[in-house]
């Protein structure tokens, strides 16, 4: 049995290929647009394939897999990023003999435009932050604005006219935020976005399995650091009991669209305690290794759903397993000590930094026995810093 796994740059395909790789009678095959990839070096990765940028370059690279899959028959082909995941299933129809454990792109849309889940979310009365939606930049009022806002693209990557425009999610404190970031970011003058109200407190998240509209399987962490320090991509995280309240917004949410695959659906915590549905990520996620350590293997459970092989009792995860991107905790260690924190609080930080819990924590990409990753990305990190 041959899987193909695309993106091998991505940590999360790392975790993919540690999986199915682990496999009895599972062969897997990596694939990314550099010439050696993180995915690519582990001992898992039975052959490693260079492919074109999906982001810069689609119709090559839908070329290029329509090739490869020409030649090997994959009983599985698993994207891990929004770009290939969406440009394949888009194009799904051409390419025969590529097998995506995902729903159909129609259905994907429901959830990855911002507009329309939101919709969604309003006729299922799960809660949303007040919103405007504007099709375009001239329709808005800049007078009947009252800040702060969140301008929130519908859509986080555009496909036009065979390329990908990347968008970003900006907080609006003033007019003057709200003119400088119309300058920068002209997508915003022909493509749909919604001004949201701003909801304090903290961000959190359901990961999810579902086989064509049955969950399958439920997963819930908590970020302790992140990159950068006051909120972004999460360094050391540790597995946690799912909220009830996000279990059934969440399945009430994939429920309506009968999901297929995985999803996390991420919601703002208010200070009262209300969670706001604020977007829905259709791939697998950055932190999946953690999942997998905690006792959700996520890949080979979507692997069986796929092969529709007997599921077994699902039986819940172990609570306060703790993983660390340890290359990508040292970037947030210093950006911390750049910051403007007090000396106490950097004290702090630094001793937590150099005493890392051994009971119930691994990192992410150092794992015995599969070392080569971590080489191939210490490598990576050492040619950045030289060239800064």
């Amino acid at each position: 049995m041959k899987v193909l796994v695309l993106d091998a740059e991505q940590r999360s395909a790392l975790a993919v290929t540690r999986s199915l790789g682990s496999i009895p009678d599972v062969e897997v095959t990596t694939a990314g647009a550099s010439p050696v990839a993180l995915a690519g070096c582990s001992r898992f990765s039975m052959r490693y394939i260079q492919s074109p940028n999906p982001e810069r370059e689609p119709e090559a690279y839908l070329t290029w897999l329509k090739g490869v899959v020409a030649q090997t028959p994959f009983s599985l082909v698993l994207p891990v990023t929004e770009i290939t995941s969406q440009l394949l299933l888009m194009n799904s129809e051409h390419l025969e003999g590529v097998h995506l454990p995902f729903s159909p792109y129609s259905t994907l849309m429901k959830l990855a435009d911002k507009g329309k889940l939101l919709d969604c979310a309003k006729s299922l009365n799960i809660p949303v932050p007040s919103s405007q939606w504007f099709s375009c930049a001239e329709e808005l009022d800049p007078t009947t604005l009252h800040y702060p806002l969140v301008l929130k693209p519908c859509l986080s990557k555009i496909y036009a006219q065979g390329k990908w425009i990347t968008t970003r999610v900006r907080i609006l404190r003033s007019s003057d935020d709200l003119s400088r970031e119309l300058e920068a970011s002209p997508y915003l003058h022909t493509y749909p976005f919604m001004l949201q109200e701003f909801i304090p407190g903290k961000g959190a998240g359901i990961f999810c399995l579902y086989d064509h509209g049955e969950p399958v399987a439920f997963f819930a962490h908590r970020r302790l650091r992140e990159k950068p320090p006051e909120g972004g991509v999460s360094v050391l995280s540790e597995s946690a009991e799912v909220d009830p309240a996000m279990h059934d917004y969440s399945v009430k949410l994939l429920d309506s669209v009968k999901w297929h695959g995985v999803a996390m659906v991420e919601f703002r915590v208010s200070p009262d305690g209300v969670p706001y549905l604020m977007e829905v990520n259709t791939r697998f996620w950055g932190s999946l290794q953690l999942a997998v350590d905690a006792g959700v293997d996520f890949p080979k459970l979507l692997w069986g759903v796929e092969q529709r092989l007997p599921r077994g009792g699902y039986e819940g995860y172990r609570i306060g397993q703790r993983l660390r991107w340890f290359l990508g905790d040292v970037d947030g260690l210093y950006l911390y000590l750049k910051g403007h924190y007090a000396l106490k609080e950097k004290l702090t930080r630094i001793l937590q930094f150099c005493t890392p819990r051994l009971h119930y924590g691994r990192c992410e990409i150092n794992r015995l026995g599969d070392m080569r990753p971590a080489w191939h990305e210490l490598k990576l990190y050492l040619k950045h810093l030289s060239g800064r």
